[in-house]
This record gives structure tokens, sequence and C-alpha cells, in this order.
């Protein structure tokens, strides 16, 4: 398995990361465990959670497992903060308060002394970053924290983050986490450029549009029982524009071409675009992750390439995956 970068820090990590969003939740204990497994044996090193993600189960299930099965050493460990976690009026969000009590309730979840990437879940558009940016820099200094990074920023606000953590020497961010995939590729436009410009990893979530693009609802209004159409309701229904669903039908036809899936072929497409470190993929079965790895070392054609730029133009997109971002104004119909 060929590793890459984790920005310019050096640590080296898989070309895909597994996504734990989907444990304690659709997938069960003993799933997930199965899953993790397969994943480390697999050579995957790169695990990414979220101490929202199903009331905090997925920490707790992830950090059972590398506890049990004694590979912390092997593993990449990455969280988030920032979502809602409790009814009280500080436990969501981006101040000090909240970063801090967080990253510790994290820590006990997942049964280790230290988070390898601690992620901005969303940006906050009130609070100052300075005020966030100290928090993460005493968790680093304090040994809890290894490197901080950001998830579904605009451009500008990780350029200021990057200005502030220089101007007053503070820990840095060194990876963004954007929503990606061949129906909306609009972080092409600016996001893409800066990261390559200033070092810092790409970790795309939905490289596969949450099942858009391994053709779950290319062909029928109804939605498959378990999908995420049917768990997140508007916010994902939204997503699944008639043009959207018109490109994975084609999408479909190029995987078949090639002897893939359609589910490989798109997140081959994102795992080899310029800048992309790791895209999360997000099994729900064990199945659903063996279908993912059978692209691990493959590469795609300059001829693919453009056959997708015909799809959806690079920098366009035909679906909505902001539209979960108060900061993103425009949507896609």
């Amino acid at each position: 398995m060929e590793y890459r970068s984790l920005g310019r820090t050096g640590v080296m990590v898989s070309p895909l990361c597994l996504g734990a969003m989907n444990f304690g939740g659709p997938t069960n204990e003993t799933d997930s465990f199965a899953i993790l497994n397969h994943a480390l044996e697999s050579g995957i090193n790169f695990i990414d959670t979220a101490n929202a993600y199903n009331g905090g189960e997925s920490e707790r299930i992830v950090g059972k497992f590398i506890k049990e099965s004694g590979k912390r050493e092997y593993i990449v460990l990455a969280t988030k903060v920032f979502s809602r976690v409790g009814e009280g009026i500080n436990e969501a969000g981006a101040s000090r308060y909240h970063i801090l009590k967080a990253c510790e309730d994290s820590l006990r979840r997942l049964q280790t002394d230290h988070i390898d990437l601690y992620q901005q879940h969303r940006p906050s558009l009130t609070i100052p970053q300075d005020e966030s940016l100290r928090a993460y820099d005493d968790l680093v200094c304090a040994g809890k924290v290894r490197y901080i990074g950001s998830s579904t920023f605009p451009a500008w606000m990780i350029m200021e983050a990057l200005s502030i953590s220089e101007y007053y020497s503070l820990a840095r961010f060194v990876s963004e986490q954007p929503p990606y995939n061949l129906l909306d590729r609009r972080i092409e436009n600016e996001l893409i450029p800066l990261c390559l410009k200033y070092g810092l990893a790409v970790l795309p979530w939905s490289p596969l549009a949450g099942g858009i693009l391994a053709g779950r609802y290319s062909s029928t209004g109804t939605y498959p029982e378990g999908s995420r159409a049917t768990r997140f309701g508007t916010l994902f229904t939204d997503r699944i524009s008639t043009r959207a669903k018109e490109v994975a039908d084609e999408v479909t036809q190029l995987a078949k071409e090639r002897g893939m899936t359609p589910s490989q072929f798109a997140l081959l497409w994102v795992k080899e675009q310029p800048g992309i470190t790791s895209p999360i993929v997000g099994p729900r079965t064990v199945e659903h992750l063996e279908d993912n790895l059978a692209i691990i070392d493959k590469k795609i054609n300059d001829e693919d390439r453009l056959l997708v730029d015909n799809l959806v133009h690079p920098g366009n997109a035909v679906a909505d995956f902001f539209n979960s971002n108060e900061w993103m104004k425009a949507r896609v119909r």
C-alpha cells in the first residue's frame, strides 16, 4: 500500500481513512469490531470519528476496540469537536470552555491518553478563531492532542486560522475535511489550491455522495430501507437532485465497462484527484469495506478523468453537499 503524508507533518496515513459514523448507529458493536479488524489487517491505519456520532457511541466503540486489540501504536486516530453533545447551553461550539471539556470526554470514551488529529467539526461564525486556537494549542502543549485540523471550513477561514497561528505562535491546522465527490466539486475552486499552497492534508467526507454514486437512488423515487435518506430526512434528500441521479446512472455505466462497481469508480476518482490525501469511507458492513478496499492500490487514467469532467465540470456541482453549513449561501437545485 502506498501511504501518504498527512499534510506537511510527515505522519504517514493510508490512502483511505476508515470513518466510524455508522458505529453505534446502524452498525452494532460486534459488526463495528469486524470492520475495524478487517480494515487494520488490510493496511488501513487511519480512523476518523467524532464526539457527536451516535451520542458518543462511535467513540466508545472505537476506543474499546483499540484497547482490546492492543493496536493503538499502529493507528492514527482522529476525532472532532463542535457539534452539540448535550442540552446545556455550552455543550456545543468552539469556545475554550467547550473544547477543553469535550477533549477530556473524548479521551475517556476513546480510552487513550492522546488524540492524533483533533478537528473542529464546523466553523464558528460567532467565536473569534484565536479563542479556539489557543485552546487547541494548550491541548497540544499538554500532550493530549498531536495535531489539529478543520472540517467543512470556507477557504478564507482556514487562511485566517493559519495567519492567527503564525502571528501568535500557536498550533496550526494541518488538515481540512470537506465534502467532496464528483457531484459536488466546488472545493476545487479555492480550497484545494489553498491546501496545496500551505501543505494541508485534504480528507474528503462523503466521497460516494452518501450512496448516490453507488446507485442507491438512481433508478427510483423511493428510498432504500436503512439508507441515509430514510435516516437523515431532508438534510440528505435535498442532495438527491435530478441531475445527480442522471450522473449516477452514467457513472454506473462507466464503472461497468471497467469491471468496477459504481462506488469503486467514484471512490477511485476522489482518491486520485490532485491534493487529496485520504478520502473517508464509512462502511456499514464488512462487505461495504471490501468494496472500498478493492481500489486502494489502483490508479485512474487521464481519459477517465476527462470523462468525469464532461459529466460535472471542474469546480461545479450538481448536488449540494454543503447544505448543512450556515456559511454556504449558494444552493444547487
